[in-house]
C-alpha cells in the first residue's frame, strides 16, 4: 500500500487509513472482540495509518485502540489523536447517544483550546492508549473557537513538535474555510477534512486543496462516503449525519447506476475519487468490524475505469477535469510491504527535517459566518 509523507514533517501515513470512532461505539455497541478484530484486520490488509480522539466514545476509541495496537511494532504504524476536547468525570446518568456514542455518560466534554489544555489532552490522551507517543495530532472541530485555536492551541502544537513530542501537527474539521486558513497563517503539516472532497461534495477543491498543494502540505480526507450514503444510497440513508433528503437520494442513486454500469461499486468510485487529488495523503475510513475494514481494502484495490470519470462529468455529476489522479491499486496487497523507508513514522528522538520559519503569529479573525456543526461521527469517515 502506497504511504505518503505529510507535509515537511517526515511522517507518513498509508493511502488507505483505519478511522476508530466506531470501535468506540459510534451509534451502538461494538463488542470489545470485534474491536480488537477490526483493528487486526486492517494491520493485515496493510494499512498501517490508525485515527482515534477523546471525543470518540468518551475515550473508549483511544483505549481500544491502543490495546489493539499494543503489541505491534511501534516503528511500523503512524497513531494520529485530536485535541479540544477535554474530558471531565461526572456522576453517572444515562447514556452519551445524544452525542453520537452507546456509552455510559461518565465524563462530559469541555471545549479548551488552550496551551495548557492542548498539553493535558496529549498527556491524557497517551495515558488512555498505553502508548509511549502520538505522531500526529490535530485540533479537533474548532469551528466555534476559532481565536483560540490560532492564538493558544495551534502555538502550543508548534512547540511540542519543535521539541519532537510529536512528528506532525494539523487541524481537523468538517469545512474548508477554516482549514484554509490553517494552511495560509500557519505552519501545520496536513489537515484533515471530512465530508468536503466526495463524490457529492466537492467543496474542498474550490480553495482547500489548491490550496495545499501550491503550499507542499497534505490534505487527509475522511467522510468519503458522507456519512453513509455513498456507501448503501437508499431511503433514510443518512448523508452528513442527517438523513438524505430526496434531491441528495435522487443523485446518489444515480451515481450508483452510472457506477455499476461501468462494472465498480459505488464504494469503490467514492474512495478513489476522494483519493483524486495530488495534495490528498490518504483517506480514512471509519470501521466497527474486520469485515467492514476488508472491505474498504478491497475497494481500494478495485480498478476504476477512465470511461466511468468522463460520464460522471459528461452528465454533470463532476465537474470538469477531477479526478486529477488516480490511486495505485494493488490487487494483492502484502502486509509486508506495508511500512517502506518514506513511510516509517519519524522517531521522537529523531531530528525534524528543516523547515522554512513559520508565518507571523495570525492577526485575530474577523467575524465569520456560522460555520458547520461538529458532528457525531467526528473526522472518522
Amino acid at each position: 500500500m502506497r504511504w505518503s509523507t505529510l507535509g515537511r514533517s517526515g511522517v507518513g501515513i498509508t493511502e488507505l487509513a483505519f478511522g476508530a470512532a466506531a470501535i468506540g461505539n459510534l451509534y451502538a455497541p461494538v463488542e470489545p472482540d470485534d474491536a480488537l478484530a477490526a483493528v487486526d484486520a486492517a494491520w493485515e490488509c496493510g494499512i498501517r495509518a490508525f485515527d482515534t480522539a477523546p471525543h470518540y466514545g468518551l475515550g473508549l476509541s483511544e483505549r481500544r485502540l491502543g490495546r489493539a495496537l499494543r503489541t505491534r511494532p511501534r516503528a511500523e504504524y503512524t497513531l494520529s489523536t485530536k485535541v479540544g476536547r477535554l474530558l471531565e468525570p461526572c456522576g453517572p446518568g444515562g447514556d452519551d447517544l445524544a452525542n453520537g456514542f452507546a456509552v455510559p455518560a461518565d465524563h462530559r466534554r469541555v471545549w479548551d483550546f488552550s496551551a495548557d489544555g492542548v498539553l493535558r489532552a496529549i498527556e491524557e490522551s497517551l495515558r488512555r492508549l498505553g502508548l509511549d507517543r502520538i505522531d500526529i495530532v490535530y485540533l479537533h472541530d474548532p469551528d466555534a473557537h476559532e481565536d483560540a485555536a490560532f492564538r493558544h492551541g495551534y502555538p502550543a502544537l508548534e512547540r511540542l513538535r519543535a521539541e519532537n513530542v510529536v512528528g506532525a501537527i494539523g487541524a481537523g474539521m468538517n469545512q474548508t474555510a477554516m482549514l484554509t486558513r490553517f494552511l495560509r497563517d500557519t505552519d501545520v503539516d496536513a489537515v484533515l477534512c471530512a465530508g468536503r472532497h466526495t463524490l457529492l461534495d466537492q467543496s474542498a477543491l474550490a480553495e482547500l486543496l489548491p490550496e495545499a498543494a501550491a503550499r507542499g502540505k497534505s490534505v487527509v480526507v475522511a467522510g468519503v462516503y458522507n456519512s453513509g450514503l455513498l456507501a448503501d444510497p437508499r431511503p433514510g440513508a443518512p448523508y452528513d449525519y442527517t438523513a438524505a433528503d430526496g434531491g441528495t437520494l435522487a443523485r446518489a442513486l444515480r451515481l450508483k447506476d452510472i457506477a455499476e454500469r461501468h462494472g465498480v461499486p459505488l464504494r469503490a468510485a467514492a474512495l478513489h475519487f476522494s483519493l483524486g487529488h495530488p495534495a490528498v495523503a490518504g483517506a480514512l475510513v471509519g470501521a466497527r468490524s474486520a469485515a467492514e475494514i476488508r472491505d474498504a481494502a478491497r475497494q481500494l484495490c478495485t480498478p476504476v475505469p477512465d470511461a466511468l470519470w468522463e460520464e460522471l462529468r459528461a452528465t454533470g455529476l463532476l465537474p470538469p477535469g477531477v479526478p486529477q489522479r488516480r490511486p495505485d491499486p494493488d490487487p494483492d496487497p502484502d502486509p509486508d510491504l506495508a511500512s517502506g523507508p518514506e513511510g516509517t513514522p519519524r522517531s521522537p528522538s529523531e531530528p525534524a527535517p528543516s523547515r522554512p520559519a513559520p508565518p507571523a503569529p495570525p492577526a485575530p479573525p474577523a467575524p465569520s459566518s456560522p460555520s458547520s456543526p461538529s458532528s457525531p461521527e467526528g473526522d472518522s469517515r
